[in-house]
């Protein structure tokens, strides 16, 4: 078989193509660069192994969706308990903080106003000491400072020097609200608010400072506060969070793994039902799914094996009778073609001497070897149909140029074009469009949609139309004529089938041309489509892969010429949704870049 030249790739072809128009050009960059992110996702996502999963196993998808649902309310609980937690653990410890205080304060309260002092170093000292000892006595609430501050209003004279211990680094922690709080109190009460401490081991964690207004004997009005840490109270509440957060993931981990292991039991039977369908698809009848159970999935299983067994009963009976109609058709086919070549000779002896005869006889001549013409190719046809029927085909496959094989059955049916005053022009592009094919059975496709076309043009034009893009070569015959119903569309490929059965036949056809086209057309694993709008025209396109074997993944033509009103829609004809190889990806990259040069 001989092999087309050389390509530098599908890439190449389409750049040919939006040079001579064939195809539109690129849009703007804007529009590209659009057209290019929609399409990396769609990329992204049919190719994506885990997005196909998730798509493909209902047990999977399933499991994700209650694990995100489980950790958005696990999410929704821990911070309610956490909030809560950490409420009651706050306030409990600001109850102790606040017992403790008091106690230091009522000591250090005591301890000024029983003092017996009369100069300011005395009291320096007292002070000094009241606060160590309320440091030291308070340690085991966790205080980890004590400030003795001068009221700053206070009207004595004398003063002693602030008292901080450890350092003054606390003073930074009483907020100027909190010592106003204090100073304006006349009753002695306590005030606290939350800060964040460095506790002695250089860590941060919440803490309380918390205040009371004291005298100094012979220095006046003071403020004393106890720095506490919540260190401890905070790691508690920490742990239990993270306890609770570490179990209820390991929960979720384990009930996702539980409920796809509860699907995945529970739609067994769906899988071999589905199984089984899939088989029983494919032609193999005999299949039947194991029943187990009274459940709804056993009564799912029982009807599949009813309407297995009731379709094989009723397609046995088809493919028998349809085995006895072929056989018929094919013996009633040879049978008659003994007697019909003996008729054919003493036929065209009759026809040749039929100048000798008189005018009626002569006129029976010419009918007579009409129609006996017309038996013949019927006969023909009859016997392609049969062979069809039988799968005995062999196409011969060769690459060849699909415009010389239109342009000859152009020229064959010239002479029924001017007959009928039908204008037949062909739109190609200027070099060859060469595809593997049967060459015989392809030109007698394109035969018959053109005589089919110039029959039902009514002495208006009829277009060919040529076009090959990636791996499809397409080709559309087009006539403006009296155009087809969507009822005549839907049966126009049915054998003996006629749209206006008294509309008479021009070339004597057979009323199984369209169908042997559609099973040429099978052959060669293509498409033919037929589409009409009444009044308008009617429209029939071939579609065949390049390389014999491939899949039709797209056409190369709309199927109704764009300058023609009354297309189809998108519904009515949509686009192909075959799953493209793995050489067109190759071939045809995602980025609307220019393909580099193949050396």
């Amino acid at each position: 078989m001989a092999e087309p030249p050389a390509s530098t790739g599908a890439l190449h072809v389409m750049q040919a193509f939006k040079k001579s128009g064939v195809i539109p050009a690129d849009p703007p960059l804007n529009q590209s660069s659009q057209r290019k992110g929609r399409r990396r996702i769609r990329f992204f996502l049919r190719h994506n192994p885990i997005v196909n999963l998730f798509n493909r196993s209902l047990p999977v998808r399933t499991s994700i969706l209650l694990t995100v649902l489980g950790a958005l309310m696990v999410s929704g609980l821990s911070v309610f308990i956490s909030s809560h937690i950490r409420a009651d653990v706050f306030n409990e410890r600001v109850s102790q903080v606040e017992a403790d205080a008091a106690i230091r304060f009522a000591v250090a309260d005591r301890s000024f106003s029983e003092a017996t002092i009369s100069t300011i170093d005395q009291a320096q000292q007292l002070a000094v000491s009241v606060v160590s000892s309320a440091r030291n006595n308070a340690l085991g609430a966790r205080a980890i400072g004590v400030l003795l501050l001068r009221a700053p209003r206070t009207e004595s004279i004398s003063s002693i020097n602030e008292v901080i211990d450890p350092d003054r680094s606390l003073v930074e922690l009483v907020s100027t609200e909190l010592r106003a709080r204090v100073e304006k109190d006349t009753k002695n009460r306590q005030f606290w608010q939350s800060v964040e401490v460095t506790n002695p081991d250089g860590l941060k964690s919440p803490g309380i400072v918390i205040g009371q207004r004291i005298t100094v004997p012979t220095a006046g009005d003071y403020e004393m506060y106890l720095v506490y840490s919540l260190q401890s109270e905070a790691r508690t509440v920490d742990t239990m969070l993270r306890t609770v957060i570490g179990g209820s993931i390991v929960l979720l981990f384990v009930l996702a793994l539980l409920v796809w292991l509860i699907i995945y039991r529970v739609l067994g039977p769906v899988r071999g039902t589905a199984e089984a369908t899939r088989e029983l698809a494919s032609g193999d009848f005999q299949v039947r799914v194991e029943v187990k159970g009274e459940d709804e999935l056993a009564v799912l299983g029982r009807s599949f094996n009813g309407m297995a067994e009731s379709l094989e009963t009723t397609i046995a009976e088809y493919d028998e009778l349809a085995k006895l109609q072929q056989q018929f058709v094919s013996d009633v086919s040879h049978e008659l073609r003994t007697p019909l070549t003996t008729i054919k000779m003493a036929g065209e002896v009759i026809y040749n001497q039929r100048d000798t005869l008189p005018a009626g006889a002569k006129r029976s001549a010419e009918l007579l070897h009409e129609q006996i013409d017309r038996f013949d190719t019927m006969l023909a046809d009859l016997l392609e149909i049969s062979r069809y029927d039988a799968q005995a085909t062999i196409p011969d496959f060769e690459y060849q140029d699909i415009i010389a094989v239109t342009e000859r059955v152009i020229e064959n049916a010239d002479t029924l074009a001017q007959k009928l005053g039908v204008e037949v022009t062909l739109d190609a592009p200027q070099s060859p469009v060469r595809a593997e094919m049967d060459e015989i059975r392809i030109e007698r496709v394109i035969r018959n949609l053109l005589v089919n076309a110039i029959e039902h043009a009514d002495h208006s034009r009829v277009t060919i139309t040529i076009a090959k893009q990636l791996d499809c070569v397409s080709v559309r015959v087009f006539d403006a004529g009296i155009g087809m119903s969507p009822e005549v569309v839907n049966r126009v490929f049915d054998r003996f089938y006629r749209a206006d059965p008294a509309r008479a036949r021009t070339t004597g056809g057979t009323g199984l041309g369209l169908a042997i086209a559609k099973e040429d057309v099978n052959v060669h694993d293509g498409l033919l489509e037929a589409y009409g709008v009444v009044g308008v025209g009617s429209a029939f396109m071939m579609t065949i892969p390049v390389r014999h074997g491939a899949i039709v993944g797209m056409r190369a033509l709309s199927i109704w010429p764009e300058d023609v009103p009354g297309g189809p829609t998108e519904e009515e004809n949509p686009e192909l949704t075959v799953q493209l190889p793995d050489y067109y990806l190759a071939d045809y990259p995602l980025d609307d870049e220019e393909p580099e040069e193949s050396e």
